[in-house]
């Protein structure tokens, strides 16, 4: 693993920023860059902003000087790039947008969804990102048509997605496991619980204030139950709308060999002061239990479109685990 810097060219701020990035772990490179005391905030998705004044410091430390172009096209061939187009989606203003349309009258909600956007690009997440959610509402545009659910129902399984991973503090354990169904483990409890609990209180205390401009009593609880699916991903055979939200937040298990992999780059790096032969040791269990439970995905249309891919993709995780 080699980690690679371009000369500032990219003016921002009042100053000039280069790119360091990795030819091959997100994990290593952000262990780099803090040790580098290059902050969190400065990660975008697959690589670091990093101001001129640093440059010579992070050359110094290791990061290998390049050209831009040098420098993106090992970005490129390291299986961490994240294209325009979902960077695009992954966008504030394009999440906002997609928002806006929940609502009758956006600007009654737009609070709202500012305070849950700003959740999702908190500084510690790595997989748990924007990107995470504008994936998971596209999943369930994808799904959502042959499933035949009312729209009242579809709206609020779109809010569950907005909320479900709103609060995420489990990257933030420097020896924490993660616990949670994407990560690693159905129904594994602890922090990742604790999070989808805050996350589902956090709805009444956002869509609460709503009530009498669309949101009804009834609304709130049923997006707080949708939220708390996610937690084990497990729900009753006869839950429409829960099996939607679940099986569009596991449709990162069912992507592309090379999609699945920056996702496991993305979690491992989410969780990078977990010790490597503890989280090896930890996610290996887990993907054995999945495996083991059988379905991934409760929908027919998530069943035929991610099941056969998620099963290999898994397998082929675990070999590489036990490699």
């Amino acid at each position: 693993m080699t980690l690679y810097i371009d000369p500032p060219a990219w003016p921002a701020h009042g100053t000039l920023f280069s790119h360091l990035v990795s030819d091959g772990s997100l994990r290593e490179l952000r262990l780099f860059a803090r040790a580098a005391e290059v902050p969190d905030r400065a990660l975008d998705l697959d690589h670091y902003d990093v101001p001129a004044a640093r440059y010579d410091d992070l050359v110094a430390a290791g990061a290998v000087p390049v050209e831009g172009g040098d420098l993106a096209r090992r970005l490129a061939s390291s299986g961490l790039r994240v294209s325009g187009a979902e960077r695009g989606r992954a966008k504030r203003a394009a999440l906002l947008t997609r928002w806006d349309r929940l609502w009758a009258d956006p600007s009654l909600a737009r609070a709202a969804g500012e305070n849950l956007v700003d959740r999702w690009r908190e500084p510690h997440r790595v997989y748990h990102s924007t990107l995470h959610l504008a994936v998971a509402l596209d999943a369930l545009d994808q799904i959502a048509p042959a499933h035949g659910v009312a729209e009242r129902d579809l709206w609020r399984a779109r809010l569950a997605l907005w909320f479900h991973d709103a609060v995420h503090d489990g990257g933030r354990g420097p020896r924490e496991v993660p616990q949670r169904s994407e990560d690693t483990s159905r129904g594994a409890g602890g922090i990742a619980r604790q999070d989808e609990e805050r996350s589902a209180d956090l709805v009444a205390e956002l869509l609460g204030p709503l009530a009498g401009t669309g949101v009804s009593a009834d609304d709130v609880d049923e997006v707080a139950r949708l939220v708390m699916v996610t937690a084990d991903h497990d729900p009753a055979p006869d839950d429409a709308v829960g099996g939607l939200v679940s099986d569009a937040d596991l449709a990162v298990l069912g992507g592309s060999p090379a999609v699945y992999a920056r996702y496991t780059h993305q979690v491992r790096a989410e969780y990078c002061d977990v010790p490597d032969p503890l989280f090896r040791a930890g996610r290996s269990q887990v993907l054995s239990t999945l495996l083991a439970d059988g379905r991934l995905f409760r929908t027919a249309a998530g069943a035929a479109r991610w099941e056969d891919a998620a099963a290999a993709n898994l397998r082929s995780e675990l070999a590489l685990l036990a490699a």
